[in-house]
């Protein structure tokens, strides 16, 4: 029987539809962020995608624990890391800020893919990066008296900044596992493991959510799961870093949802920076027909 994984979409399109997923993830767990903390929507996340994930592994006639299983575990524990303090950036910050602060995490990546890795940074795709790094920096830069470096928490700042590397760590992690294993069993390590991290955390003060909120959490679970499906699709058949610079693009959909839910102004610099990060992604898209893939 055919599975997402078994007719996956053209890898470009993957990183796309990943960053709408995702995006409409930070605009679930804003809904929630000012009473649930980070670490209980962190877990609601993953008994969501743990389910999903494992029902996909049944229907594909996968085996679920996978060859590599210390660098899968390495890739669940960092990725908690990660989601954690994306979380807790999106409740402490406005929606497009702190998906402006969680995308710097390309430059990461695409460092670390070229010292782990060794895949190339051709002058196409270090261009790419560039502009979306400078889209990135525009979209930062609200009014004058409001400015990145006094108007935004530095505390909320550094955990976004730091959810940057870690998920960087993530991506290129995932890289690292194209060849071994199979893309639904990354997916489920993911969840399984951020269960066993988060769960004894909410342990230690649980808030129950009230029904709103619960819709809200099953929401995160769903959109990051299909996030993670089609994220790990576009990274199985991309080079870590051009796949990072397409998903620029979740930082326009981001700006585009704080407008419209959130009443978040809509800034000329705000859109210049989005035309900025789009034109990244579009110039990532495009490759000589000799470029590897």
């Amino acid at each position: 029987m055919s599975t997402p994984a078994s007719r996956p979409l053209p890898a470009s399109l993957a990183m796309v539809v990943s960053a709408l997923c995702f995006s409409l993830m930070g605009v679930c767990v804003k809904q929630v962020g000012s009473r649930i903390p980070a670490t209980e929507v962190v877990l609601a996340r993953a008994v969501v995608s743990v389910v999903l994930s494992w029902w996909m592994l049944r229907r594909a006639g996968v085996p679920p624990w996978g060859q590599r299983r210390g660098l899968l575990i390495w890739r669940g524990a960092i990725g908690t890391l990660a989601l954690l303090c994306v979380y807790q950036a999106l409740a402490m910050l406005p929606l497009a800020a702190a998906t402006v602060l969680q995308y710097s995490y390309p430059t990461f990546t695409a460092l670390l893919a070229w010292l782990s890795l060794g895949e190339p940074l051709g002058r196409r795709l270090l261009g790419a990066v560039a502009l979306g790094w400078v889209g990135v920096v525009v979209l930062a830069s609200p009014p004058v008296g409001s400015g990145l470096g006094t108007g935004l928490p530095p505390l909320a700042v550094a955990i976004a900044l730091v959810g940057a590397f870690s998920t960087a760590l993530a991506y290129v992690s995932v890289r690292a596992l194209r060849h071994s294993e199979h893309p639904l069993v990354i997916v489920f390590y993911f969840p399984l493991v951020a269960l066993v991290l988060s769960l004894p955390l909410v342990l230690l003060d649980p808030v129950v959510p009230s029904w709103g909120e619960l819709f809200w959490l099953i929401g995160v679970g769903l959109f990051t799961q299909l996030g993670q499906l089609t994220l790990t699709q576009g990274l199985m058949g991309l080079p870590a870093a051009r796949a990072t610079a397409i998903s620029y693009v979740q930082v326009a959909f981001a700006v585009l949802w704080g407008w419209l839910i959130f009443a978040e102004p809509l800034e000329g610099s705000t859109l210049v920076g989005a035309a900025l990060v789009l034109a990244a992604t579009l110039m990532s898209l495009k490759r000589p027909a000799s470029a590897a893939v």
